[in-house]
């Protein structure tokens, strides 16, 4: 899934392109109204974050051109603006949500995928390509529902980010087989990424924390040093 964000603040755009790339999605910054714009229609995003107060156009006007071409995509407002007359006017534009500086690398994560789940869950009800991520996983007793970008054991509800689910769907296509480490970048990441052994490792990490019963004796996600990881084909009979 491709996110524009529109942010003339250097700091807070290549933070927000951090948040977003790690969560799984690629990230394109426009700098000001105008930039926004004719990124958004050279690079057709499927969800945007929106700065209001911006050089040579404001997030309303970029929204509101937007919204001559596009009813249905996901727009989040983020600005530094408190008055209820903001909020007001950016729902009444469209917005899906709206986030208010200074934020949490947290709240913006949440935001993001609430919102990006009705984007995938509106795609895979509609048949659009670009829409649903797949069809429902089972390991064991987890079991991980892509276009939610959750999983359930039992009563439990696990929210997970859009490469937790890439690399799940990659591991469990590629069962009783051994997924090296250059095939889980090049789906997850994408071929344009340079591998980092640390990288990866950090992130299974975090993935086993979430779904394993006890992430030091992982039963889901084995590793098989020196090559990659594997989840084993009988998780899934």
């Amino acid at each position: 899934m491709k996110i524009l964000i529109a942010e003339d603040d250097r700091f807070i755009g290549e933070g927000l392109c951090d948040i977003v790339e790690a969560e799984g999605y690629t990230p394109f910054l426009a700098r000001d109204g105008e930039e926004a714009l004719k990124m958004y229609q050279s690079h057709e995003p499927q969800l945007i974050l929106l700065d209001i107060m911006m050089p040579k156009r404001d997030g309303y006007s970029v929204c509101r051109e937007i919204r001559k071409r596009d009813n249905d995509i996901p727009v989040i407002f983020i600005s530094a603006k408190s008055e209820e007359i903001d909020r007001v006017l950016g729902l009444e534009l469209g917005a899906d949500d709206y986030i208010m500086k200074p934020f949490g690398k947290r709240e913006v994560i949440a935001r993001i995928r609430a919102v990006a789940r009705r984007c995938l869950e509106r795609g895979a009800a509609g048949g659009r390509a670009d829409g649903g991520q797949g069809e429902i996983l089972e390991f064991g007793d987890l079991t991980v529902y892509p276009d939610e970008l959750r999983a359930r054991r039992g009563g439990q509800s696990i929210e997970l980010s859009l490469r937790d689910v890439k690399i799940l769907q990659l591991l469990h296509q590629q069962r009783g087989k051994v997924v090296t480490r250059d095939q889980l970048f090049n789906s997850c990441w994408g071929h344009d990424y340079l591998p980092n052994s640390r990288t990866l490792d950090q992130h299974i990490s975090k993935l086993r924390k979430l779904i394993e019963i006890d992430a030091k004796t992982p039963r889901i996600i084995s590793t098989v040093h020196g090559v990659g990881y594997r989840v084993e084909a009988e998780q899934n009979a």
